[in-house]
């Protein structure tokens, strides 16, 4: 119940922009400088609130009633992170039974030693480009690097951006979301994962668990032709506007907030920031 709450207290605040990045067609921009040309994925947050998905509990509950000697752990952690793994589905078109099947399988349902010290929940590695924390894991070789992430949601938030941000999974994004077998071979194709076994245990678990029933979420938040409760925007969003000198580490600091949080409630990857732009504090 603890984790619940605090799932749901930081859905409410850190899902300020999902819904406008799912709304962008997945672009690559380039941002011009006076000596180089960088390629970036340009995502603009817009304020929302939402509540939780009720809908998500329905099918949860349903499940259970149907199936009630399936894995206790599973159901468990399921029921934890069904709503954020919509969430994720809406914002950047990773189907949820594909996210919700990678997380149960990489993380052995939240119980791993990788998900339970570094709130890895899908066995991301470091790679060059990671800049956070890290912890040491014996995997495919001995001590490997892997992210470490300050909450779970970060976990899930970090890969959804590792998947859409990285050309070798590129064309998953043009499968529907209803084909999580698709997405199941594909990711094993452009390697995700090394076991063979890989996409038919992430098949098998989505349709023991009923998980491509979550895939049937829109971002007007419709399901089986029953409009849920929708976002609105909110005027009373707080946002400072960035000026000459501030960091994220000074803004951060002097909003009560961390680096981590600031980054994720504005879609940033990283912590450059221009003069003019607003940065979003709930």
């Amino acid at each position: 119940m603890k984790m619940r709450f605090i799932k749901i207290f930081l859905a409410l605040g850190l899902v300020s922009f999902m819904i406008s990045c799912g709304a962008h067609k997945r672009t690559t921009h380039h941002k011009t400088t006076t000596k180089t040309s960088k390629t970036v994925v340009k995502r603009t947050p817009t304020p929302v609130k939402i509540q939780k998905i009720e809908e998500a509990d329905l099918i949860h509950a349903d499940l259970i009633r149907r199936k009630p000697n399936l894995n206790k752990s599973t159901l468990a952690y399921i029921e934890e992170y069904n709503d954020i793994a919509i969430l994720e589905m809406i914002a950047y078109k990773i189907p949820a039974s594909i996210t919700l099947a990678q997380g149960i399988l990489e993380s052995s349902s939240g119980k791993s030693r990788l998900s339970v010290k570094g709130n890895n929940h899908f066995g991301v590695k470091c790679h060059s480009s990671w800049k956070g924390k890290r912890m040491y894991h014996d995997d495919d070789a001995r001590q490997e690097c892997f992210r470490k992430y300050e909450h779970p949601l970060s976990s899930f938030r970090d890969h959804s951006l590792f998947l859409f941000d990285r050309k070798r999974y590129a064309a998953l994004f043009d499968l529907k979301k209803s084909d999580y077998k698709g997405w199941s071979r594909g990711l094993k194709k452009a390697g995700y994962a090394t076991d063979p076994k890989y996409p038919h245990k992430l098949i098998n678990l989505i349709e023991t668990y009923d998980l491509h029933k979550y895939d049937k979420f829109d971002d007007k938040f419709l399901y089986a032709g029953k409009v849920l409760e929708k976002p609105k925007v909110s005027s009373k969003n707080k946002y400072v506007v960035v000026t000459k000198g501030d960091t994220l580490y000074s803004l951060a600091k002097s909003n009560n907030l961390t680096i981590d949080k600031l980054k994720w409630l504005n879609g940033l990857k990283n912590n450059d920031l221009e003069v003019g732009q607003k940065i979003y504090l709930d």
